[in-house]
């Protein structure tokens, strides 16, 4: 349910603001990556639901766009 509620916020957020959404996702991931490679990193999980996060920010990216062209 959790993911349902992170996608609904993302909806109603503006194209800018999904673009910094985005931005700030994937420096966080560049982090985590970066921890896991030098064996900081305590929660792995934490990589596999960022880059789930990403993906559904760059749908509804995508979804706000075509709507916006059609």
């Amino acid at each position: 349910m959790k993911s349902k509620d992170f996608t609904s916020g993302l909806r109603s957020m503006s194209v800018d603001e999904l673009n910094d959404e985005l931005t700030a996702a994937k420096k966080e991931l560049f982090n985590l990556r970066f921890q896991n490679a030098t064996n900081q990193l305590d929660n792995t999980s934490r990589i596999k639901e960022v880059r789930r996060n990403i993906a559904r920010i760059q749908t509804v990216l995508s979804q706000t766009k075509n709507t916006v062209e059609a």
